[in-house]
């Protein structure tokens, strides 16, 4: 990352609430929320069930609007950004269509672009090498495991080349093994693109490997409480989970979050 990318934020919060009314009551789920994100980062939003980081990820997303204070997304509003195609999304689940090909899922937000077939077939087939699954286009998702499948979600939301990627925990429900070699493949997959990557986990260990910045949200409400830079160097190999500077920045951020 340059001292320019640095210096003109790709993300920027300023004091965004978000409060949630029912019939009975109000919930603040989000208080005063301020972080800037810089082009070509990668951070995670870490913390505990409750803490607001899956809907501080749908405010960037502009699926959902704050209460208070304002975002800006590339420069836009998220609105904007989201009509610019400025972004990709993946989500817990890889929501797939099984009736579709592999390729298919790619391509479909292609197909609603009007992209022609032959580019589509194309850019299929690149991204499927990119997340290495050469020689699934032709198989449908019902015949791929749990990590194959989000390997086709993280394909389908490149697949309109967006300059942020946007990830709800999407290693959650995988089991550790296949979540930490999905880590290192996110990682070379990032390093070949080199899109602004915004990802939710709630894991310590993941957050850290992963991340040039952990953004530590601590919850009711949910609030930042901590921001931890990641010396790790680049590119991360599976050894750096077991050193002594590893450890440390679990201890760090793990001493970082705030009681509700």
């Amino acid at each position: 990352m340059t001292n320019a990318q640095a210096a003109v934020p790709e993300i920027k919060l300023d004091g965004v609430e978000m409060k949630y009314r029912t019939e009975a009551s109000e919930v603040l789920a989000l208080h005063q929320v301020s972080l800037e994100i810089a082009k070509g980062e990668f951070v995670s939003l870490l913390g505990p069930s409750g803490c607001g980081k899956t809907t501080l990820l749908r405010l960037m997303a502009d699926l959902l609007q704050p209460t208070g204070g304002d975002i800006q997304v590339a420069g836009k509003s998220p609105k904007e950004a989201r009509l610019a195609q400025k972004y990709g999304i993946v989500f817990q689940s890889p929501v797939l269509y099984d009736w579709r090909k592999v390729k298919h899922n790619i391509t479909l937000p292609l197909e609603l672009m009007g992209v022609n077939k032959a580019d589509r077939e194309r850019k299929a087939l690149e991204l499927l090498e990119l997340v290495g699954l050469e020689g699934f286009a032709d198989k449908y998702p019902w015949q791929l495991s749990g990590g194959m499948q989000q390997r086709v979600a993280i394909a389908r939301a490149l697949s309109m080349q967006p300059e942020i990627l946007l990830m709800d925990e999407p290693f959650s429900a995988l089991d550790e093994f296949t979540r930490e070699r999905l880590n290192e493949e996110l990682l070379s997959i990032w390093a070949e693109v080199l899109n602004t990557v915004v990802f939710v986990t709630h894991s310590i260990p993941e957050s850290i490997f992963l991340s040039d910045r952990v953004f530590v949200l601590s919850p009711h409400p949910g609030r930042l409480s901590a921001v931890v830079d990641i010396p790790l160097p680049r590119p991360r190999t599976p050894d750096m989970r077991n050193s002594p500077l590893f450890f440390e920045l679990v201890a760090r951020i793990r001493g970082s979050f705030e009681g509700g």
